[in-house]
């Protein structure tokens, strides 16, 4: 397994978001591998004080200290108007690795779809960059076995803006909204036809 781990923080104007949620995160591997001592993430980042940002932290822990680099791209949101469901059983992205190659060999699989939304175990997981939620009965659910627990999705719960639950590939038809969520985009409602943005 990769031990290169990484954390996308949005910034604006200079303020970073979201940054508890990040910091629980990345504590949260270093507790898988036995690692003590946390960095605070906080005094790593630096983010440019005009315009919006994704600040890359990547972190090694294969060094006994490990290290945190960080590097800041200007953010142009990528518009999702098109998911195409792909099936995989075995695919596992539980912590925010930076080797992404099960997701990228799925992604290749979109055919003219702008991304993908990954079913595994006949359940809904996510997509290759967000999390999902769809709206159904008043109030917005979140699968419940999503590949990777994002932050703001860990914020959208603990705030009760979301609901956990599992989603099956055959209870797409019965929801009338999608919305995607991560760091960058947050909660982002789709205006699309939800019949049609699934291809």
């Amino acid at each position: 397994m990769s031990r290169l781990f990484l954390e996308t923080i949005r910034a604006v104007e200079g303020e970073v978001f979201n940054l508890l949620y990040h910091q629980k995160r990345y504590e949260s591997v270093l507790k898988k591998f036995n690692i003590k001592n946390p960095k605070n993430l906080l005094e790593h980042i630096n983010p440019p004080k005009r315009g919006t940002y994704r600040c890359r932290l990547l972190y090694n822990i294969s060094q006994e200290a490990h290290t945190i680099d960080v590097a800041y791209y200007e953010y142009k949101k990528r518009e999702i108007s098109s998911l195409k469901l792909v099936y995989d059983d075995n695919i596992e992205y539980s912590l925010k690795s930076a080797c992404r190659d099960e997701l990228d060999i799925l992604y290749g699989q979109r055919d003219k779809c702008d991304d993908i939304l990954i079913v595994k175990n006949s359940l809904i997981t996510d997509t290759t960059i967000a999390n999902i939620a769809f709206y159904d009965s008043g109030r917005w659910v979140t699968p419940a076995q999503p590949l990777l627990k994002g932050t703001t999705r860990e914020r959208l719960l603990m705030e009760k803006k979301i609901f956990e639950s599992d989603v099956y590939v055959d209870d797409l038809k019965k929801f009338s909204k999608v919305a995607l969520m991560n760091a960058m985009i947050d909660f982002d409602i789709i205006t699309k036809n939800i019949e049609e943005f699934f291809c």
